[in-house]
């Protein structure tokens, strides 16, 4: 993938068609051209395991294991127009955009309470997102399902104990409405929203930094934002090159596919993806094919805070 990126800019995004689909063309080019350098984060419990990308059954419960770390999302239940309503566990590309946007703003303000309304949504139309129509309900979806679930992260200590961070995702806000003026624009979002105070502490505590333009590029594939911040986390802090075998890929990124062979093909277009997002990832299948081999890279960012 570094070739292209070397090839977008030496000769162009023209002459890298030919190594690429367009649309992976499009991303690195998009990512090349950015001139903002502007910064997202997410928080590094989400870099190391990942929510469903598809719909699951509303009462089941979500697992996934990563490094040294296992994430429980479990469903629960809202109060809506009166009555109360289950919601099942948040899903997809549009709630990991939610989720960043929430931690972007608490590291950035340093607050549990987020402004949502006008600046929310200036924050998905940058990052490419028309908010309207079907948009607009997947949106208001999943803020439900955020709303309500709990999420669990069980980390393995160096002494082989087992610690866990335990809460929601929000205390209270982040329900959707549906057509309440918000002057020249309908109103999709509450005002604010404020954080868990456990999840805020998580994230304040162990934020990493993502490209925001990175972030727009991927915005409607889950798999490919997965890889993205796990190699945002994950490479910059190895110190030789590191395997993976195919087995831990799928632990932690193969949510919906039972058996890992069916998992490499769209793993591999979504790692694709995710590496034309991050030049400088250094990132290759094993020569053996038993699963890939992480090199020591540059951060997808210039500039770290303590993860």
């Amino acid at each position: 993938m570094a070739q292209i990126h070397k090839i977008i800019t030496d000769q162009g995004r023209t002459a890298a068609l030919s190594l690429a689909d367009a649309d992976i063309v499009d991303i690195a080019a998009g990512v090349l051209g950015d001139e903002r350098g502007n910064l997202g984060y997410t928080y590094s419990g989400l870099c190391l395991t990942a929510l469903p990308h598809r719909k699951i059954p509303d009462d089941q419960a979500w697992e996934r294991v990563g490094h040294k770390v296992k994430l429980v999302v479990e469903p629960g239940r809202l109060d809506v127009a009166g009555k109360t309503k289950m919601f099942g566990v948040p899903y997809g590309a549009r709630a990991r955009m939610i989720l960043i946007y929430l931690i972007t703003q608490a590291v950035r303000t340093n607050s549990r309470e987020i402004a949502l309304g006008r600046s929310m949504r200036a924050w998905l139309e940058a990052m490419g997102v028309a908010i309207g129509g079907e948009t607009a309900k997947a949106f208001r979806e999943q803020s439900m399902r955020i709303a309500a679930c709990s999420m669990k992260f069980f980390w393995e200590t160096e002494k082989g104990a087992t610690g866990f961070d335990k809460g929601g995702v929000v205390r209270r806000g982040l329900m959707f409405g549906d057509s309440l003026d918000m002057g020249d624009q309908p109103r999709l979002f509450d005002d604010t929203v404020v954080l868990d105070e456990v999840f805020y502490n998580a994230a304040k505590a162990h934020p990493v930094p993502l490209l925001e333009a990175a972030v727009r590029h991927l915005r409607d594939r889950s798999m490919s934002l997965d890889i993205y911040v796990w190699l945002a986390y994950r490479l910059h802090i190895l110190d030789r090159p590191t395997p993976m075998s195919w087995a831990a890929i799928h632990a932690q990124f193969g949510g919906g596919f039972k058996e890992p062979r069916f998992f490499r093909r769209p793993f591999l277009e979504a790692l694709e993806a995710a590496t034309a997002a991050y030049p400088d990832a250094r990132v290759e299948l094993a020569d053996d094919g038993a699963g890939l081999i992480l090199h020591p890279s540059r951060p997808p960012v210039g500039k770290l805070l303590g993860a």
